[in-house]
């Protein structure tokens, strides 16, 4: 990525980037030192797949338990078009919600999936759960980024917040708590465990 996307020069440059390619997972668990921001962007769970344990409530804990107050936790979590939010999308911001005291879904075309994509941010204090005005993310941007971001703004930041009446229904019913319970993984539902 260094060599082939320039477009990602100055972030390769910042001197807070220590960049470690590595099993994830095992680094988070290991490491002594909190940290402000994670951010998962793994394959979507299999059930009983390798990645479906990092999309797990047991998981969460671990990540919450290494962030730093005020820090943000952020995953892809799958399609969350119209028609495939309910698969992966709305089951890992249930299970976020199981965790972390403020979580904030959101999604975005992505033309090259033909299909909206979900992520979901989770809060380690509840407040900084609360929307931003866009004055304040240009604000921020500027203090913060070096260089222009070239998809994010105040204005683009309102318009991921603002989720369809059917995907706001869906995060309200959602039951589902991905979760690993006796060494397997399992889809729990209030009504008890379906595999």
């Amino acid at each position: 990525c260094r060599d082939n996307l320039p477009e990602n020069a100055d972030a390769f440059a910042d001197p807070r980037l220590e960049l470690v390619i590595d099993d994830a997972k095992a680094i988070l668990e290991a490491s002594e030192t909190n940290f402000d921001v994670i951010i998962m962007d793994l394959d979507d769970p299999l059930d009983g797949g390798p990645r479906y344990q990092l999309y797990t409530s047991e998981f969460y804990e671990m990540c919450k338990a290494k962030l730093n107050p005020g820090g943000v936790f952020v995953t892809q979590s799958g399609q969350a078009g119209v028609k495939q939010h309910h698969l992966v999308w709305s089951p890992v911001n249930h299970t976020l919600r199981q965790v972390f005291p403020a979580v904030r879904g959101y999604n975005q075309a992505v033309f090259s999936f033909m299909d909206e994509w979900g992520w979901n941010l989770a809060f380690a204090d509840a407040a900084m759960g609360a929307l931003l005005e866009p004055a304040q993310i240009d604000a921020r941007i500027a203090e913060r980024v070096r260089g222009e971001l070239r998809f994010l703004d105040g204005e683009s930041y309102v318009g991921i917040n603002s989720l369809s009446k059917a995907h706001r229904k869906t995060l309200a019913s959602e039951d589902k708590v991905l979760s690993r319970e006796k060494g397997t993984f399992s889809f729990m539902h209030s009504q008890g465990l379906c595999v």
